[in-house]
């Protein structure tokens, strides 16, 4: 009977990863333009320039990973979302391999918010894996397994490696030197306390060995101190949590609606269960490492929104911060409930489906489209000006995003003045002799 039963799920595991790596495929040849952003632009650009720095706005760890897919002999956009499928697949490989979170890892990567990560052109599909691999050696070094220099070692590299990744990183840094502090007289404090000075120290010398040497005026053109009000970011924050801890739908109806509220209500309604089964189940100290740097994740991801422009905070940026939850909410569920756990990533690949094929475009007919229009311009394998106001109109911005997916060489212009040069692209230009193929969410 055991084996029946073990044979059954493993049935159920496999289902779920092929549906998976074929729902990440589907999620971004269903959009317009490849579920890409105006940071993906940056992103394959930087890939592009590569061994040559074309900016320190972000760390080189994902653009050269993109290089190192690309030397393959494919452009940056199929490059990064081979580098989606296959950190999918690693972390699912590296979950098995060390028999850490392996049913758990399925059942998450499963969910239509981890399937559009791995299918965007961001680091976030990247820095995943690589949380993974944090939480796995954290979780040997308060478990005893690892110790000492070895310990210090490799959650040291694991802390770095993130960094290079996400700047987003230095709160994992933080929270790992605040967990030792807390826990100084146990045996791993030492080790969680000096790895965190050690990632810090790196943090510094990252700022003046590489971000000072190609640009001097990082700190003054990003920092800026009273961006938002409170409020509005209170508002964004409820929105961000209830949109990320939703296991059906992640993006809430940009126009507005009732809708929004069944999408948020299920978010809260998911976020009680967890506190529900977090008290009811006893955690032990891995499980209490894992909740507190999700919420020292959370925290500080809110509270840098003072005096450092990013998007609201939502599924995608929140998700390297609450991995380590969605994995313990799942293993309790498990413990509870048994393979009904299963049944929440199905009902979200159903959801999921559903919403890319009611918000389709057609990114493989865009791309044709756009190419042919590149090529009878005789501008791609040039270096292209776009002029864009994100602010005024941020529909225009996805023609510059298209057409970044064919040539990486875009760059951005904000200035009016610059639409009377010759060469400067409009969105009205290209739209006026190509028609693109439009979905209603991004």
């Amino acid at each position: 009977m055991k084996k029946k039963i073990f044979v059954r799920e493993s049935l159920l595991q496999i289902a779920i990863v092929v549906i998976t790596f074929a729902m990440i495929i589907v999620r971004f040849l269903l959009n317009e333009k490849g579920r890409i952003n105006p940071d993906s632009i940056r992103y394959m650009r930087f890939a592009h320039s590569l061994p040559v720095i074309d900016n320190t706005v972000t760390p080189a760890g994902y653009p050269m990973s993109i290089k190192l897919v690309s030397l393959l002999g494919t452009d940056e956009f199929w490059s990064s979302k081979v580098v989606g499928l296959l950190s999918f697949l690693f972390m699912l490989f590296f979950a098995r391999k060390k028999n850490f979170f392996y049913r758990e890892s399925i059942m998450v990567c499963g969910l239509f918010s981890f399937v559009s990560i791995f299918a965007y052109t961001m680091s976030e599909a990247l820095i995943l894996p690589f949380v993974f691999m944090f939480l796995y050696v954290s979780s040997q070094i308060i478990e005893e397994k690892i110790s000492g220099r070895k310990a210090i070692f490799y959650l040291s590299i694991s802390l770095i490696l993130l960094y290079n990744i996400r700047y987003s990183a230095l709160f994992f840094i933080g929270g790992c030197g605040l967990f030792g502090l807390m826990n100084w007289r146990k045996s791993y404090g030492k080790a969680f306390i000096i790895s965190g000075a050690i990632g810090l120290a790196f943090v510094v010398l990252y700022k003046f060995l590489f971000i000072d040497y190609f640009n001097q005026n990082y700190v003054d053109e990003f920092l800026e101190t009273g961006l938002h009000p409170t409020s509005q970011l209170l508002v964004e924050l409820f929105q961000g949590l209830a949109t990320t801890f939703n296991p059906f739908i992640h993006i809430q109806d940009p126009g507005g609606g009732k809708i929004n509220y069944a999408i948020y209500g299920i978010g809260i309604l998911n976020i009680g269960l967890m506190i529900w089964l977090f008290i009811k189940n006893k955690l032990s100290a891995t499980d209490r490492f894992f909740i507190f740097t999700s919420m020292i994740g959370i925290v500080c991801s809110f509270f840098v929104q003072y005096f450092y422009s990013v998007n609201p905070l939502d599924y995608r940026l929140l998700a390297p911060f609450v991995l380590s939850v969605w994995l313990l909410y799942f293993r309790k569920i498990y413990q509870n409930f048994g393979q009904i756990a299963y049944t929440i990533t199905f009902l979200s690949f159903a959801s999921g489906l559903l919403f890319t094929w009611l918000s389709r475009g057609d990114y493989l007919q865009n791309r044709r489209e756009i190419t042919q229009y590149l090529q009878t311009e005789g501008i791609d394998n040039k270096r292209i000006i776009f002029y864009s106001d994100e602010e005024k109109t941020p529909e225009k911005i996805k023609v510059a995003e298209l057409i970044s997916t064919v040539n990486p060489e875009v760059y951005i212009t904000k200035n009016p003045k610059d639409t009377l040069k010759k060469g400067v692209l409009t969105a009205h230009q290209v739209l006026t002799k190509i028609k693109m193929r439009r979905n209603q969410f991004q």
